[in-house]
């Protein structure tokens, strides 16, 4: 395979600090030669995307963020959220696979059980899961959500957080002992550092949705894959700078 060029989109305006953190979940990958990850962050996002409110400002932030992907000489685009924020909008407008990483984790875990459960920081993300499990159709291998009750930084993916990670252990043994889960879910991203830790604990499958997202567009790529046109279709006209103009007027007034 020729050297494939991935996009990565992080729906909050963060500095390189944080991309670089971003960054260490495909440094835990072994993806071989031919493929180079590009993170991106959007320019404005909600604080949290964690309400409808929120929900149509980061899919704008991150349409406006890949809308040109294609153009730019990218392979794929990956969306760094669990939240799949403006994955059918990229879709739309783009023939080169999208892929996000709540729809990666919750397919991959009916490939290896029965039912699974997802393990969270807070309670304010279960909107976000509810909608994607609606979306797919899948409610009936949905096993439960439980959070620690943790206010999250989805900035910084649980830096310094370690004394988190026998919280999310008991999580995930209520939801497996009591919610009938054969496979957990972590909730976001940003608790990519959690994986190790909890992998270790449990003798069930541990989805990480970012670096699984990472595979999954590596496999679309080699098989030549992409999204159907007919379930994801285009606009009938395009207003691709009026949709910059926004996100521009948006971040040079933000507070």
């Amino acid at each position: 395979m020729a050297d494939k060029n991935v996009l990565v989109i992080v729906p909050f305006p963060v500095g390189e600090e944080h991309l670089a953190l971003r960054r260490e979940q495909h440094a835990s990958l072994q993806l071989g030669p031919g493929i180079d990850f590009h993170y991106r962050a959007v320019k404005l996002s909600g604080r949290n995307l964690i309400s409808p409110y929120e929900w149509p400002i980061g899919e704008t932030a991150v349409l406006e963020t890949g809308i040109r992907a294609e153009e730019e000489g990218f392979d794929a685009v990956c969306v760094d959220t669990t939240g799949d924020t403006g994955i059918a909008a990229l879709r739309a407008v783009l023939d080169i696979p999208v892929v996000g990483a709540a729809r990666s984790a919750f397919l991959m875990a009916m490939l290896l059980g029965d039912r699974f459960s997802v393990i969270a920081l807070w309670d304010r993300w279960n909107a976000a899961y509810a909608r994607t499990i609606a979306e797919l159709g899948i409610a009936h291998k949905f096993a439960s959500v439980r959070d620690i009750g943790a206010t999250p930084d989805n900035r910084s993916l649980m830096s310094g957080k370690e004394e988190s990670f026998p919280l999310l252990e008991e999580a995930a043994r209520r939801c497996i002992e009591e919610d009938g889960a054969d496979v957990i879910c972590l909730g976001s991203t940003t608790m990519h550092r959690a994986h190790a830790y909890l992998s270790e604990r449990l003798n069930i499958p541990v989805i990480d949705p970012g670096p699984l997202s990472y595979k999954i567009i590596a496999a679309l790529l080699h098989l030549d894959l992409s999204h159907s046109r007919l379930a994801y279709k285009g606009p009938v006209s395009r207003v691709d700078d009026m949709i910059t103009t926004m996100i521009a007027s948006g971040h040079k007034n933000a507070p």
